[in-house]
């Protein structure tokens, strides 16, 4: 009898725990459900051509197997050469001005009472709306030979203004002027969650604003720029609107360059290995950006 009964309270201890279990699992096999046709779609229509393609780069036409051919010819052509790098020049620059003037904005608007904040947060987040063929041809009628620009400055009697138009420097201020927007909203996100006393305790003891900015701002707002230069060199290293319409016909962007040997010479799989040699750049950036979050997300973790 005494078994018995307490063979029944053992049941009864772990029905609610089956019960738990179980309703994990249902709720385990809804979100599956959820995310299922979206990573269908995402595998069927971007990794699976993208892999075939990166492997068709391994091969050449009559070969007998797989083959770095085609990556030997890209770097032995000194105009693929030359696109690569004017590529990660341009990336290069635009991401060191942008970082620089999106700091400037994100810390003013996080930390002045100006009246002028909500004008300049307007102002920060208008290109955002603005197509990038738009803020093209609005940067060509500003600064091009013809633009306001060089016609004030010859009303004022200066001369030897340079155009940036169809130059290096024009698709790099078209570039910023597009990306101004996330950048500043990812490092005000990131501001906002600084607390507010760290800053208050620094000031109480003496810090100035740059010893605050360098020894308590930026070492907290570290992964917001780690994002920021991610997401930022991503977008610009395979950018294609502005950087056609502002840049010079040569060197060319890596995009320009896929696009006009594709379409214009017909040349498949020569573009394919540009493609695939642009998507290798690109997983550096989209590795550093999944490293930071995962890391921030299992200090969270952990904390928890």
């Amino acid at each position: 009898m005494a078994s018995t009964a307490a063979g029944a309270q053992d049941r009864r201890i772990a029905a609610p725990g089956a019960a738990v279990m179980a309703a994990r699992r249902g709720h385990a096999a809804f979100g599956l459900a959820l995310v299922g046709p979206a990573f269908a779609l995402m595998v069927l229509v971007v990794l699976a051509p993208a892999a075939a393609t990166l492997v068709r780069t391994f091969f050449v036409d009559g070969g007998s197997g797989p083959t770095l051919a085609n990556y030997a010819a890209f770097f032995s052509d000194a105009r693929s050469v030359s696109n690569l790098l004017f590529t990660v020049e341009v990336t290069t620059a635009t991401l060191a001005i942008l970082l620089a003037i999106g700091l400037m904005l994100a810390l003013y608007l996080r930390f002045s009472h100006s009246r002028l904040i909500g004008a300049i947060q307007i102002l920060a987040l208008f290109p955002l709306f603005v197509p990038g063929i738009v803020i093209s041809f609005a940067l060509i009628r500003f600064l091009g030979p013809t633009g306001v620009v060089p016609m004030v400055l010859r009303s004022l009697g200066i001369a030897g203004y340079q155009t940036p138009y169809l130059h290096p420097s024009g698709a790099v201020i078209g570039l910023v002027w597009e990306n101004i927007p996330l950048t500043v909203m990812l490092l005000t996100a990131g501001l906002a969650q600084i607390p507010q006393s760290a800053i208050e305790a620094a000031r109480d003891v003496g810090a100035g604003a740059l010893r605050i900015l360098l020894s308590i701002i930026l070492p907290q707002l570290t992964r917001s720029i780690i994002v920021v230069i991610s997401l930022n060199f991503l977008g610009i290293f395979g950018s294609f609107t502005v950087p056609y319409i502002l840049g010079p016909a040569a060197p060319q962007m890596m995009s320009i360059f896929m696009q006009r040997t594709f379409s214009e010479l017909h040349l498949g799989s020569i573009a394919e290995t540009q493609a695939a040699i642009t998507f290798l750049v690109c997983l550096v950036a989209g590795a550093i950006y999944t490293a930071a979050v995962f890391r921030d997300t299992a200090r969270g973790g952990a904390a928890a």
